[in-house]
């Protein structure tokens, strides 16, 4: 208020002077003439005043302020005050929002703002990614119109806050698995969070199918088991010991396959969650000359195995994971190879890394099963491989074993004529 009350009584005093000087040379007339006078002056210094003030105020962050006096100096100050104080604090709203704009950006799931027309106002890298938008396009768009999912549509229709998420997939990126959930928040808006779980659904998948194949291969030989001792129990009195020695040995080889099948299961399990192989120096002309006759063991004399041995012999990894994988490989080839058949074990190195291959002259194997049969109990012939005694986990833990030791698996088969499984070891595992 004081300069509003200055500024008032400047004006009067020079009103005051205006009418004495002006009464002094023309009486009445001539004191209202030099007020009036006085007072246009005035208003005229005011407005331009005023003007300088609205012109700054146009553009205050371009323009230096006015140099005004009295109470028009004081607003001019006050102003001048007031626009630093919101440029400052705009300038910390816009850091903020780009922060928090970055962080939406990277979250791991995908955000998407729409208004209350459904128009697309926002959204993150993971949103593009999920429905298969684009940003610089989409934004301003419908979101109904570009994704044209009659269930999204209902539950976005339907869907209020703490609705349960929608899973589904879409025309705009198709074999992906979304999981969509809608929160409601202000001024009519929503809030679409959106999730790939395609992974996790084949990993549920998997798991299920797991689960359900492990029962199966235990409850069979289990069951088989289990007749056989109740008949071996049944017969004491009347069988022969021929007979009860033949009920007691079916049911030794069906525990058996079981204990196999657990073994695999746990050494498979291992794979998975244990620190990297053990990093020891692996003699693998003694590893290999023992897992060839491993394998003339097994055959019995009904196929030809062979060992060929060229460059360095020593490989730095875990000698149990390793014995495992060449004991697999050789171990199917004389399951699935007939009588008379050849099966060559071959090991070369030299300065790009060892290989090592099983050939055989077997059934081989259609072109079709190649790609999974790394899976677990993936069977190309079930009834077979049962007869033959495997488990259906062998090349899935090869596949771990050498993921473990950076080494590459490559199959090569044709029906009728046999396989080739080999082995690519890299260059810094060779010694």
């Amino acid at each position: 208020m004081k300069p509003v009350v200055t500024e008032a009584l400047v004006t009067l005093i020079i009103v005051l002077i205006a009418s004495l000087i002006g009464a002094w040379d023309d009486g009445v007339l001539g004191a209202s003439v030099m007020a009036f006078c006085a007072l246009g002056l005035i208003l005229l210094r005011h407005l331009w005043w005023l003007s300088q003030l609205i012109y700054w105020a146009r553009a205050p962050q371009e323009r230096s302020p006015p140099t005004v006096l009295g109470a028009w100096g004081e607003l001019c100050d006050l102003l001048y005050q007031q626009i630093r104080k919101a440029t400052k604090e705009t300038k910390l709203a816009t850091t903020e929002l780009e922060r928090l704009r970055l962080a939406a950006e990277v979250l791991p799931e995908g955000v998407v703002i729409l208004d209350d027309q459904r128009v697309i106002e926002w959204m993150n890298w993971e949103a593009e990614a999920c429905f298969g938008l684009n940003a610089a396009t989409d934004i301003g768009s419908r979101f109904t119109h570009l994704l044209r999912e009659p269930v999204l549509l209902d539950y976005l229709n339907t869907a209020g806050r703490g609705a349960k998420p929608l899973k589904l997939t879409t025309q705009r990126n198709p074999g992906h698995t979304l999981q969509v959930q809608t929160v409601p928040f202000a001024a009519g808006r929503t809030l679409l969070m959106v999730r790939d779980v395609t992974q996790l659904e084949k990993l549920a998948t998997m798991r299920r199918d797991f689960v359900a194949n492990v029962s199966h291969e235990l409850k069979t030989p289990l069951t088989v088991t289990l007749g056989f001792i109740e008949t071996a129990a049944d017969a004491l009195g009347d069988a022969s010991p021929d007979e009860l020695a033949h009920y007691l040995r079916m049911a030794s080889e069906q525990a058996l396959r079981m204990q196999n099948l657990i073994e695999d299961l746990l050494m498979l399990s291992s794979l998975e969650t244990d620190s990297p192989p053990m990093e020891e120096d692996v003699n693998l002309s003694a590893l290999l000359a023992g897992v060839c006759e491993e394998a003339k063991v097994l055959s019995a004399g009904r196929q030809n195995i062979s060992l060929t041995m060229s460059g360095s012999s020593h490989l730095v990894g875990s000698s149990r994971e390793l014995h495992s994988v060449f004991s697999n490989l050789v171990t199917n080839a004389v399951r699935y190879t007939p009588k008379g058949g050849e099966i060559a074990l071959r090991w070369d190195a030299g300065v790009t890394g060892g290989r090592f291959a099983v050939t055989d002259t077997g059934i081989g194997i259609a072109a079709e099963h190649l790609p999974r049969l790394t899976e677990r109990f993936y069977r190309v012939d079930h009834g077979r491989s049962r007869e033959m005694g495997g488990t259906g986990l062998g090349l899935a833990i090869v596949k771990h074993v050498l993921e473990r030791h950076q080494a590459q698996f490559d199959i090569r088969s044709e029906p009728g004529k046999g396989s080739t499984f080999s082995v690519v070891f890299p260059a810094h595992r060779m010694r």
